[in-house]
């Protein structure tokens, strides 16, 4: 299992969950990511004896003590009895959570291994949402994709997991976000180097009491069980064989495998070593895990031993601060604790004194908002969608969860403004040693969230509204049917879910108002969002492609494209429908491998190169085959896979080849290419630095590029922008490329580009006095060469993320010419000069505006005429006036003017029901009911709703008046009639 998933503070089950993947099912290898293969016991109540509270006289002081690692306590915090007084002895002072980590790296430092950076959150792997697990990055080097840059590494990455988020605060260990401390073999040493080390760690460096640890390892694994037994020197009655369910790690039905081992904390070692439970949660808790990937899973299921044997660990940062720190639960850490403390403030309420509700409100605050700044650093906006829904979700949550617990305000005096950023600023103040970069991010982050929470408090508005309907409807619903008024569990959850009503808020309100809430319909609903978030998130799934056995033996192929458009080459392999072969002929699809190429592949936003390869003949060098390529791809590491089609002769592994790319094509890509890189710096100096790349294409004749910002850019910005890189263009500036080390292109100031994923040495293009990024791309040698640039179209994408259209080099040119032209017919037309078209153009809308009011004012009257007739045909039932007539050709706004008409003309009570087929195959309905209707309980946007579902469509409004439309007209007269018996039969009803 994976170490570092199976720490997840949200793990709690090993059955293998789907997540949404693009690869072929029938080619997944699964990581598979939970605590444990039993379902463990939760035992919210009572808390583990002795462990107290941050409310039991503790006082954290967050300035000189955590620059020194230490974490100060006031002196009452000496009444922790035995369950943790133990823990720590080895030290002076108390653990902070970054003298934790940095025990941690350093010590597998002085072991070995390589200090690596943490990934980012979202991950360079499509098959994977965010990233869940320590081993992530790794991923390709496990399964053997890619070789291996050091022979072992240890890091502390960043996690989130939202699959379990109704436990969050809930439970002493469930969050979204974590760090999991991990090391890492790729080869180099195994089951014995991974258990000492991680003992020694555990009781020498952090000073854990032996006796107070409890081992698992796999039932089969005898290997380990001696390790621990005979060299570290557990006693066996401490030492659980579990089953493969437990403590052996597959990646799917075939592939890596292997068992794993687990370290255990034991809270209350006095109730002895007799039938102990390692999955009762409130005397144990899992804190590192080790994986020994040592078996390959054939396809008939037989293990057999791996060539290269891995280690895969992770421990928990959170749970290992909860041990060493003496605190109760995972959220009152100095890691989180003073966002809880800050809430607390906030909401002018004590965390000491608070009941176990809002001790629970202020965890899921103190959770979440460490989840949402470090995903909105990474650059996750939030949005309806995707990754940007889980950050929009989670936000949600700690808006709703603030104002129910009285958080009212930003805290400065502003009572309407926004309280989140005061909350963020202290979960940003304890970043710097997990990601330095958030701190430079700060005021996008901020911006970011103060927008997020303003325009959900206007949708709680509507939800207040939304509800005062429903509760209306829930009443005159139980008076009709003489039952109690109930509201739907379907409906409470809608208010939860979209509109961010905590349904304890619901129900307060519709209590008050003398209605119930469904609530076993609503804990349904729950449960169901619960499983589809399970079933998208519990998994890291691993694509292996059909080109994996072939690449094997193909090494990494050597770009000429730099330097060159054209060179000879050897062919290394050929695939056809995915399966290797040794010759291809005349019209088949083939890709090829070749040892060296000028074809640029696919990356870093870049489309690939189109050209063509040629084969000659060995003695009189004539022509003997024609590839034509359409696309490049990297595959398995740096491997380019040229795609294209055999136009003549046949092609064979082996032999010769010379590739030409199309010079044409790839001028356009490098003027592209450049121009993105002028835009990115425009854009960050006409709007503002904080605004940062979400994404990018580069073609031969276009480039997209798509932005974090919160609003359109008006057009005088656009000017700006699009001026801004045309003087840079015609400034004639040489670029300049050079290959450095990935820290010293950073701290040079490169900026990286979106999504992609750097080795030690990077290459930067730099034009100077203006941008340098880190790119991988092909680019113009001066700037001249793009010619101009020109925006041809900026627009929204999603929630915060914008995108710029534009055109640059050829492109440019051709855009230009096409729009003059355009221009030149359109004077031509008008009569009018160039600059003249937009005041004859005003004139002409204008004069077409007077006349449409004009034709909609006379159908109107002509409608009110046709109604004045029908006030005449109206029937009477039980007093009650009732007109219900097909009016031919009438458009909507008429039929509303001739309903308005004979409902004010018509004696109250009455009841108008009018349809018409204006034409284009449209159905327009209007339903009119006076006071007296309404008042039996008869609603015009119900009743219209249900007849215009008969002519293919749908409507509504309010009880007095509604409007509906359809697409079968054919219908109308049929629909007409049931209208007629329907409103007869309510109004007879009512009135008997």
């Amino acid at each position: 299992m994976e170490a570092a998933a199976l720490l997840s503070p949200t793990a709690t089950s090993r059955s293998p969950l789907p997540l949404l993947s693009t690869a072929p099912a029938a080619r997944r290898l699964h990581v598979l990511l939970p605590l444990s293969g039993r379902r463990r016991r939760l035992h919210l109540s009572p808390r583990p004896r002795g462990l107290g509270c941050a409310g039991d006289g503790v006082a954290r002081r967050m300035d000189s003590s955590r620059e020194r690692g230490v974490l100060v306590r006031s002196s009452s915090s000496a009444s922790v009895e035995s369950a943790t007084q133990e823990v720590g002895a080895a030290s002076s002072g108390e653990w902070s959570g970054d003298a934790i980590r940095r025990r941690f790296l350093d010590f597998y430092a002085a072991h070995g291994h390589k200090i690596l950076p943490s990934s980012s959150l979202v991950p360079d792997d499509p098959t994977v949402f965010l990233t869940i697990a320590g081993m992530l990055q790794f991923k390709p080097i496990f399964l053997g994709k890619e070789p291996r840059r050091v022979p072992c590494a240890t890091t502390s990455q960043k996690c989130i997991r939202t699959n379990d988020i109704e436990n969050v605060g809930r439970t002493s260990r469930h969050q979204t976000f974590f760090e999991m401390l991990g090391n890492f073999s790729f080869g180099d040493y195994f089951k014995k180097e991974a258990i000492t080390w991680a003992w020694e760690l555990t009781t020498k460096e952090f000073g854990l009491p032996p006796e107070r640890l409890w081992i698992s390892v796999f039932q089969d694994d005898d290997e380990a069980f001696s390790i621990w037994h005979n060299e570290v020197g557990v006693p066996k009655e401490r030492i659980k064989r579990l089953g493969e369910d437990d403590n052996f790690w597959t990646s799917g039905a075939t592939g890596p495998c292997g068992p794993c081992s687990e370290i255990y904390y034991d809270f209350y070692p006095e109730r002895g070593s007799s039938d102990a439970d390692l999955g009762d949660d409130s005397r144990f808790i899992e804190f590192y895990n080790l994986v020994f990937m040592q078996y390959n899973k054939k396809d008939d299921g037989s293990l057999e031993p791996l060539k290269q044997k891995n280690i895969d660990t992770g421990m928990g940062l959170e749970r290992m601060a909860r041990i060493l720190q003496k605190v109760p639960n995972n959220y009152e850490i100095d890691l989180i604790f003073p966002i809880i403390e800050k809430a607390a403030s906030m909401a002018l309420v004590s965390y000491t004194t608070a009941d176990d509700a809002m001790k629970t409100n202020l965890k899921i605050i103190g959770d979440h908002m460490r989840a949402v700044v470090y995903l909105i650093s990474d650059g996750v906006i939030p949005s309806n969608i995707g990754r940007g829904y889980v950050v929009r979700r989670l936000i949600r949550r700690v808006v709703r969860t603030g104002r129910l617990i009285g958080i009212r305000g930003d805290g400065h005096g502003n009572s309407e403004g926004a309280f989140l950023p005061s909350l963020a600023e202290v979960a940003i103040s304890l970043s710097t040693e997990i990601d330095p970069d958030v701190e430079s991010r700060r005021k996008s982050i901020l911006g970011e969230l103060q927008r997020e929470e303003l325009r959900f408090v206007q949708t709680l508005e509507r939800g207040e509204k939304l509800l005062d309907e429903l509760l209306d409807e829930a009443l005159s619903n139980a008076g009709n049917n003489g039952g109690k008024p109930c509201l739907s569990g379907k409906d409470v959850f809608l208010l939860y879910d979209t509109y961010g009503f905590p349904v304890e808020i619901t129900a307060e309100i519709a209590g008050e108002r003398g209605v119930i809430v469904d609530m076993k319909g609503f804990d349904m609903e729950m449960e169901n969002q619960r499983k589809q978030s399970q079933a998208a998130h519990n998994v890291v799934k691993l694509s292996v492609g059909n080109e994996t056995e072939i690449v094997k033996s193909i090494p990494d192929t050597e770009f000429l494209g730099y330097d060159s458009l054209s060179a000879t080459a050897v062919v290394k392999g050929l695939l056809v429908n995915g399966n290797p072969v040794n010759v291809v002929s005349e019209g088949s699809d083939v890709e090829i491998f070749l040892d060296r190429t000028p074809f640029y592949a696919e990356s870093g936003g870049q489309v690939g190169d189109n050209g063509f390869l040629y084969v000659y003949g060995e003695e009189d060098a004539k022509q003997k085959a024609v590839i034509e390529i359409n696309d490049v791809q990297k595959s398995l590491g740096n491997i380019f896979v040229h795609k294209g089609t055999i136009k003549q002769g046949s092609v064979e592994v082996g032999k010769e080849i010379d590739a030409a790319v199309d010079a044409k094509l790839r001028q356009g890509a490098k003027a592209h290419h450049t121009a993105t890189h002028l835009l990115q710096s425009a854009l960050k100096s006409v709007i503002g630095s904080e605004t940062s790349q979400a994404g990018s294409l580069v073609a031969f004749d276009r480039l997209r590029f798509d932005f974090n910002f919160h609003r359109p850019l008006s057009e005088e910005e656009l000017m700006k922008i699009e001026s801004l890189v045309n003087k840079w263009v015609s400034s004639a500036t040489h670029l300049e490329t050079k290959v450095m080390d990935l820290q010293d292109a950073k701290n040079a100031g490169a900026i990286a580009m979106f999504g992609e994923k750097y080795g030690e040495q990077v290459r930067v293009v730099e034009v100077p006095g203006v941008s340098m990024e880190l790119c991988g791309g092909t680019h113009v040698s001066n700037t001249a060469e793009i010619r101009g640039f020109k925006i041809i179209s900026e627009q929204g994408i999603a929630s915060g993320v914008r995108r710029i259209e534009a055109v640059a080099g050829d492109a440019f040119v051709e855009y230009v010419c096409a729009r003059d032209n355009y221009m030149r017919r359109l004077c031509s037309s008008l009569k009018v000069k160039a600059e003249d078209v937009n005041g004859r153009v005003e004139t002409i809308l204008e004069e077409l505006r007077t006349t449409r009011n004009e034709v909609s004012s006379l159908r109107s009257k002509i409608a009110v005429l046709k109604a004045a007739s029908l006030a005449s045909k109206a029937t009477t039932i039980d007093s009650t006036r009732v007109v219900v007539e097909n009016m031919g050709d009438v458009d909507a706004d008429g039929l509303k003017s001739a309903a308005e008409y004979l409902v004010d003309t018509l004696e109250d009570p009455a009841a108008v029901i009018l349809g018409s087929s204006p034409g284009d195959g449209k159905v327009s309905l209007v339903a009119a009911f006076s006071p007296g209707v309404v008042k039996m309980g008869i609603q015009a946007g119900k009743f219209v709703g249900g007849i215009a579902k008969l002519c293919g469509g749908g409507g509504g409004g309010k009880p007095n008046f509604a409007q509906a439309g359809g697409r079968k007209p054919e219908n109308l007269p049929g629909a007409l009639e049931k209208a007629r018996d329907e409103i007869v039969a309510a109004i007879s009803s009512k009135s008997s």
